[in-house]
């Protein structure tokens, strides 16, 4: 019988979110018979251990007779357990320095890393993630930030909300001016973030209508790579080029700037690729934006005034784009920035049971019953104490310190 074992998150801060829920690990131990799963207890977790208790799970301390391990970040290297199959986001795939000794403990001790980040179809799209909270949660926190800055109206933060539903109820308070929202990006993170536009009852208008007329209504569009970013060279798009060679392009966002007034950054970018404005854009009087949502939070990366992550407690730090320094979050005279690094977190008990869900259906049948499109092969960093070939560009990271 293989026994699975639901990691209590050791990374401080502490991660309320859990890959399964009582519910969830309960129709496991049914469905995926004979298999066992056993929690170990925790104080900080949005489910209670009573929860798990109720659903006839296990708690259990000494997860040392388990095969598969799993979690949701970064396990601290003295609680890693030799010869073990984990599961969690391992943030060491961009060579992250903070986890250099994650990685190197994992190949000492035997471990097969596999990484959630690394669960890829054949295509290599990414088939789970909790991206579509982080936009669901970084938009509301951008309309929060919105309405404290202009004192327009005052909501409760997402945090401190049970659940979605709360979180829902509190939609009723927004009242915005007829002001232009921008959302970059076609994947999940955009996706939640124009699922919560819609439901706040936001129009939506095509790029052309954004950059020529002006509405008696709060308006948004969604803009994609091939909308603010052009070749070097004058030829015709390419997308296919643009994300082979990013740094042969040039950014054309000024066109969109100087009509923005709240921004929801959730596009992926390379270090490569161009940003999407500079600091000196941000001096001009042409730039408009007053408050970035940064959801992917790339420091110093693709959005110069995220120059450090904002946090739960904290959400919002203010730019000052003549000094280029951090400054109060609702001064007139500075830009509002929302970067929180782990957004879903503010509403662990909802992110946890889509996660988990995506987890039952995409990728436990190749984890427990057979691997035979590869998934769990293509997203395992390290196994036997060596990393398999796609992460051989690792061996320099995870080399001795």
């Amino acid at each position: 019988m293989t026994k699975i074992g639901i990691l209590r998150e050791g990374k401080i801060p502490h991660d309320k979110r859990v890959a399964f829920t009582p519910e969830q690990c309960a129709y496991i131990k049914t469905f995926f018979a004979p298999i066992d799963i056993v929690v170990q207890p925790s104080d900080f977790r949005s489910y209670s251990n009573e929860e798990y208790s109720k659903e006839g799970i296990v708690l259990q301390e000494d997860l040392s007779d388990c095969d598969i391990l799993i979690g949701i970040k970064e396990v601290p290297v003295q609680d890693l357990l030799p010869n073990k199959k984990y599961l969690f986001f391992s943030h060491t795939i961009k060579k992250q320095p903070h986890n250099k000794k994650l990685l190197q403990a994992a190949l000492k001790n035997n471990i097969q890393l596999i990484d959630y980040e690394c669960l890829t179809d054949r295509d290599h799209n990414r088939v789970i993630g909790f991206g579509h909270y982080a936009g669901i949660v970084g938009t509301y926190n951008g309309i929060l930030g919105y309405g404290k800055k202009y004192n327009l109206f005052d909501l409760k933060p997402a945090h401190l909300c049970h659940d979605r539903e709360e979180l829902k109820k509190e939609y009723t308070k927004v009242r915005l001016p007829n002001i232009k929202i921008i959302v970059t990006g076609n994947g999940r993170v955009a996706n939640g973030a124009i699922e919560m536009l819609g439901a706040l009852g936001i129009r939506r208008i095509t790029p052309f209508e954004f950059t020529h007329y002006s509405f008696r209504e709060p308006t948004y569009v969604q803009l994609h790579s091939n909308n603010y970013n052009e070749p070097l060279d004058g030829s015709a798009w390419n997308t296919a080029n643009f994300y082979k060679h990013p740094e042969n392009f040039r950014s054309t966002f000024y066109k969109f700037s100087q009509h923005c007034d709240l921004l929801i950054h959730c596009s992926y970018w390379a270090p490569t690729a161009p940003v999407l404005f500079t600091k000196k854009d941000m001096h001009s009087r042409n730039f408009r934006i007053s408050v970035i949502a940064d959801v992917t939070c790339d420091i110093n990366g693709s959005i110069p005034s995220t120059t450090q992550a904002s946090t739960i407690e904290n959400k919002f730090y203010g730019y000052n784009p003549l000094t280029e320094s951090i400054d109060d979050p609702f001064n007139i005279n500075t830009i509002t920035v929302m970067a929180v690094d782990n957004l879903p977190c503010e509403l662990p008990r909802n992110a946890s049971e889509d996660f988990g869900k995506e987890l039952i259906e995409k990728v436990l049948p190749s984890l427990l019953i057979n691997d035979q499109e590869q998934l769990i092969e293509r997203a395992t960093i390290a196994k036997n104490g060596v990393l398999t070939e796609p992460y051989k560009y690792l061996a320099d990271y995870a080399g001795n310190s």
